[in-house]
């Protein structure tokens, strides 16, 4: 039933549909309704970062940004789900068209910018969702606010989120947020790695649980820039990383329409890209944290690369867009 489903919605405006899918999946998702895409999946768990996953495969951030969906997305079989990106402060984002599909391709380039309601709404929907399975927080910093004073942004998000996450994931790597990409790299990384990690212990003794934090970083790296991340990653005893983000590269979509728009590119295009630095990380990070595997997994091959490049765990999203919840159900079923 979804290639029709798809085949209506991709003759529509990108981010109309979106939208739209947001709305009705809120609407159903406590609702009978959910029984339209509700999924029997295999019950397949796995511990990871000290966390019991049902299954190892979950929705990446960036469809739910402000956790208004969760009960729908938990319906369609996902061993976890990550909400976000969010921001201290709502903010609308970058001006519009900022969605583009590349269906040839099975690729997307959005240039979003952290488009959301703010964390407060986000804790709201949260707590209406009455979720009880594995819930990612992913969190970044407002467009207004300095790159020098970035730290602020996620400490302001991670303290309103803490007792609400199963996990958070700490974004840097947005090519959409000027200047959130240089936060990877040397002296800045580790200074908002520092202050992240002092903030979690704070926190977990003031909750009475440890809540892990994840890294999320790009594709665009060298395998020097990988190591030097992976070094800081493990000096500040980060929980986990999730590789990857989407890509500035334009090589493998550049004669397609919208192959040139500003962006970041999603979806077949970044798989093996993305499978790569996993492997740079593996070798890198020599077993002391998880990764977390995502970028053009859109059939049970691409998932299955990922977890032999040495991901724990697999997240799905522009590969959900073109082939529907069915794709969660063959993956899980197949490992």
């Amino acid at each position: 039933m979804y290639p029709l489903i798809r085949k209506v919605f991709f003759q529509c405006d990108p981010e109309k549909i979106h939208d739209l899918t947001i709305k009705s999946l809120k609407n159903m998702g406590g609702s009978p309704l959910k029984w339209l895409y509700k999924a029997n999946v295999p019950n397949k768990p796995v511990q990871v970062m000290g966390i019991n996953f049902p299954n190892p495969v979950g929705l990446a951030a960036g469809l739910d940004k402000n956790g208004e969906c969760i009960n729908a997305f938990d319906a369609m079989g996902f061993g976890f789900v990550e909400i976000g990106t969010i921001t201290p402060k709502p903010q609308p984002g970058n001006d519009k068209p900022r969605i583009f599909r590349l269906p040839e391709a099975s690729a997307v380039i959005n240039r979003m910018g952290f488009n959301n309601k703010g964390v407060d709404y986000l804790i709201e929907q949260v707590r209406k969702s009455k979720f009880n399975g594995v819930l990612g927080i992913n969190i970044g910093k407002n467009k207004d606010t300095p790159e020098e004073n970035a730290k602020d942004d996620y400490i302001i998000c991670m303290k309103k989120v803490y007792e609400y996450a199963s996990y958070i994931t700490v974004n840097i790597s947005s090519p959409n947020t000027p200047g959130l990409r240089n936060l990877q790299y040397g002296d800045s990384l580790n200074e908002l790695l520092s202050a992240i990690k002092t903030e979690q212990k704070a926190l977990a003794a003031q909750h009475g649980k440890y809540v892990p934090v994840a890294v999320k970083i790009a594709p665009d790296l060298t395998e020097e820039e990988v190591k030097g991340i992976a070094q800081c990653l493990i000096a500040n005893d980060i929980d986990g990383v999730i590789s990857t983000n989407t890509t500035l590269a334009r090589d493998k979509v550049s004669h397609l329409e919208h192959g040139g728009e500003m962006g970041g590119l999603s979806g077949q295009p970044v798989r093996e890209q993305s499978t790569k630095v996993i492997k740079e990380l593996a070798a890198a990070l020599e077993g002391k944290m998880p990764i977390i595997g995502v970028g053009g997994i859109d059939s049970v091959q691409a998932a299955q690369e990922k977890l032999d490049a040495g991901a724990s765990l697999v997240q799905v999203y522009t590969g959900f867009i073109y082939k529907g919840p069915e794709l969660v159900k063959d993956i899980v079923k197949s490992l």
